[in-house]
């Protein structure tokens, strides 16, 4: 094989000989099942690639992925990914978390990676429950929701994933459902070939703990009435014979009749514009913004330096500087003082 050849793989190089321990009919089998299927179409060598997660179901991920990764810390996965992609710029690094490990513990570090723009994709599983501690509410569980640990109900506010990625200014932010596989595979195609923080946001059945959380968006007959799948360039149309579409009220969307002639007052999505506000109002739809559909696809797409290019020109410069130092000097150098 010469040497600027690269292999061909196809989804059984990437499955690992672990028994997969998840739940049957888990959602994060078709996840997993999509991962390990796009992969080997990315056209990087399989030792190129590091897959790193926190705690939690999903969490387990590394080890059904037959390639490098590291099981690490509740929500701490994010500080280990920024190392490992610091260090090694040419990896492809992976992050995988759930709804609790990355929004609750991990929430800080969440929000500074994607400010950041850290070269790295970020897959979060949301269920909208703890799942391996056994049903606990989560940061993403609704207003209201009974749990073993919020057994009268939830007094707390969910959190919307996309809305923090697209507030810290995440530079490709996308949607998808665990049931839809052929669109979950376009989605990571589009945040593999992307440069820059992606963060996929993936809604998750946990069938033990929250099952048919995302009925509404999986279920045959209802999932064209509350879905909106987000095109580029193209207006926001849904519904079982796409004759509803989304306008704009001022900053407010609302549901219009997509065929009585007001289609032309319906909004175009379009993912490259710097301005955030549009996938924000967007990213509302559905979660934060009831009686609208939820939007799926990618939100948001725009092209920004990395933390990993800047990281690099600053060695750059201070290689070419060439400083001579002594420990000595460096000890003794900056703000130091004697206390007698």
């Amino acid at each position: 094989m010469a040497i600027s050849e690269q292999p061909k793989y196809t989804k059984s190089d990437f499955e690992s000989s672990n028994d997969v321990r998840w739940c049957p009919g888990c959602g994060d089998y078709a996840i997993l099942s999509a991962v390990q299927a796009v992969m080997p179409t990315l056209g990087i060598p399989k030792e190129k690639f590091v897959f790193v997660s926190g705690i939690g179901c999903s969490s387990r991920f590394p080890y059904y992925m037959n390639c490098y990764g590291f099981h690490t810390i509740h929500g701490r996965a994010l500080t280990v990914a920024t190392g490992v992609k610091s260090t090694n710029p040419d990896l492809s690094v992976w992050v995988i978390t759930g709804d609790g490990d990355g929004l609750s513990i991990g929430g800080n570090h969440f929000i500074h990676a994607i400010r950041r723009n850290q070269d790295i994709k970020i897959l979060l599983f949301n269920n909208k429950i703890y799942g391996l501690t056994k049903g606990q509410y989560s940061p993403t569980s609704e207003l209201g929701k009974k749990t073993k640990s919020t057994p009268m109900g939830s007094i707390d506010n969910p959190i919307n994933p996309a809305s923090i990625a697209i507030a810290s200014g995440a530079t490709f932010v996308a949607r998808t459902v665990d049931k839809n596989v052929k669109h979950m595979k376009e989605i990571l195609l589009r945040a593999a070939s992307h440069k820059g923080t992606a963060f996929i946001e993936i809604y998750q059945n946990c069938l033990v703990f929250n099952d048919n959380a995302f009925e509404d968006f999986t279920e045959k007959d209802l999932k064209d009435d509350h879905s909106v799948y987000l095109e580029n360039g193209k207006p926001l149309i849904f519904g079982k014979n796409s004759d509803k579409a989304i306008k704009l009220n001022g900053f407010h969307p609302e549901v219009t009749n997509a065929t009585n002639g007001s289609l032309n007052q319906a909004l175009i999505h379009n993912e490259k514009t710097q301005d955030r506000g549009l996938s924000y109002v967007i990213g509302q739809m559905g979660v934060e913004n009831q009686g609208l559909p939820v939007a799926f696809g990618v939100l948001r797409e725009v092209n920004e330096p990395t933390y990993q290019e800047r990281l690099l020109e600053q060695e750059k410069q201070a290689m070419e500087k060439k400083p001579v130092a002594k420990i000595e000097n460096i000890l003794n150098a900056g703000d130091t003082w004697e206390v007698k």
